[in-house]
């Protein structure tokens, strides 16, 4: 549904486009950029009755989306994921739905033995394209559980900042032991430093995000495997 949403929202922001319709006031999809995209009209009825078209179909998304996630939101506290999540989300970039979603998907987090194994089992892993005595590491093999990999890349991107405890990620660690919010908070500190040493050598930070990814499932396995 997310996929839906973000298709809707580039078929608009083309449309725009196409018609020198330009936004220059900060990132789209803002109130700010709402408001904007609220005053644009069209003369010609054609290109009117196609950009509201485009613009219903991107509030249905987003009302459909807010639906599923408000009847998801119970699971999120309750058995058998609970506890779970309040762990998860602890951690910088993982919100109670993420958490849910990754709970969710993995569940036996003691199936795997280690850290590496349950990192293969995201697909966060590199690519290796062996011959003889030499070994070429390539892009990360993608080979995984898709859903744990997109939040993990999701939640990763959250460490590009410097490291702090606002004001959303205290309430999450409310009521926590303190040996999660410690495990978090060494976390953070050792994943921004990774992302900003890795931003500094390479221009894509997208491989970037992915990289950090991959250390924040290697925590996020020993947090869950702790007891």
């Amino acid at each position: 549904m997310v996929e839906d949403l973000t298709r809707a929202r580039n078929r608009l922001t083309k449309f725009m486009l196409r018609h020198s319709r330009v936004w220059r006031g900060g990132s789209n999809w803002t109130h700010k950029h709402q408001r904007w995209l609220a005053t644009q009209h069209f003369e010609d009825r054609a290109l009117a009755a196609t950009y509201q078209h485009y613009r219903a179909t991107v509030a249905i998304r987003h009302v459909a989306l807010e639906a599923v996630e408000a009847d998801l939101a119970p699971w999120c506290a309750g058995d058998p994921f609970g506890a779970r999540v309040r762990r998860l989300a602890a951690y910088r970039g993982v919100t109670h739905l993420g958490g849910l979603c990754l709970a969710a998907e993995v569940f036996d987090w003691r199936r795997f033995p280690r850290a590496r194994p349950f990192m293969s089992f995201t697909g966060l892993v590199p690519s290796e394209h062996s011959s003889g005595d030499s070994a070429h590491r390539g892009d990360i093999t993608k080979a995984g559980n898709a859903h744990v990999r997109a939040q993990l890349c999701e939640a990763a991107w959250s460490y590009q900042h410097r490291p702090s405890v606002g004001l959303y990620l205290r309430r999450r660690q409310e009521g926590l032991g303190p040996e999660t919010v410690a495990r978090a908070w060494s976390a953070q500190l050792r994943l921004t430093g990774r992302f900003r040493a890795l931003a500094a050598r390479k221009n894509v930070k997208s491989v970037v995000a992915a990289a950090v990814a991959r250390e924040l499932a290697g925590f996020l396995w020993a947090e869950m495997t702790a007891d």
